[in-house]
């Protein structure tokens, strides 16, 4: 979609579905290692750093690099910026608030991606302790999943008709779609263990 947009229309309904599998992936092994009793925050961290940051740290140098000899003083400065928000996990907010008539077009920063990379990382900052203190607490872990995702739709909602920048980029207003791919893997799991306990 991003290099033949004509040709490949809906390519925004693919990061939606992106945010969905990775809120399912990351909420499986999340529930799994909480199950069984082995899940630790400086774990679950580290993998994400493992994952993450070879990539990231190559694509940043990568585009680092191709400004110093390609970009005029401003054009690089603007890079340098979006360099580091985006390795910085706030790429989200700078674009919403460079959104706007004057601003340079989206073709023009060749670090937007890293907007949807922002959120899941803003997601995963607060997610992991939010779902240990309800296991912990033995709360209904599908019902509070449940709960904050209609929150972030309604939100999301609500937004979307007054504020389109805000509603795409603000991580509030995405973070239902990380939930719901989260109650997707906590009922799979439950699903799993119940036919595994009527199993003779």
């Amino acid at each position: 979609y991003h290099v033949f947009p004509r040709y490949a229309p809906g390519g925004f309904v693919g990061v939606d579905i992106f945010f969905v599998i990775s809120g399912y992936l990351i909420s499986l092994i999340l529930f799994k290692s909480l199950e069984n009793g082995r899940f630790t925050f400086r774990e679950f961290y580290a993998r994400r750093i493992r994952r993450l940051f070879p990539a990231l740290l190559l694509v940043a140098g990568a585009c680092y690099a191709f400004g110093w000899f390609a970009l005029l003083p401003d054009e690089f400065r603007q890079l340098g910026k979006h360099i580091a928000a985006g390795l910085g996990f706030v790429q989200n907010i700078v674009l919403w608030h460079e959104a706007g008539y004057f601003d340079a077009a989206s073709a023009q920063k060749p670090l937007m991606h890293l907007w949807s990379l922002a959120i899941e990382e803003q997601f995963y900052l607060f997610y992991p302790l939010s779902i240990w203190l309800v296991w912990r607490s033995r709360l209904n872990v599908a019902a509070c999943v449940a709960v904050l995702c209609a929150v972030s739709f309604l939100f999301s909602e609500r937004e979307a008709g007054r504020n389109a920048a805000m509603a795409f980029f603000s991580p509030h207003t995405r973070f239902w779609e990380l939930l719901l791919g989260a109650l997707l893997a906590y009922t799979q799991m439950q699903t799993h263990t119940q036919a595994l306990q009527q199993t003779p």
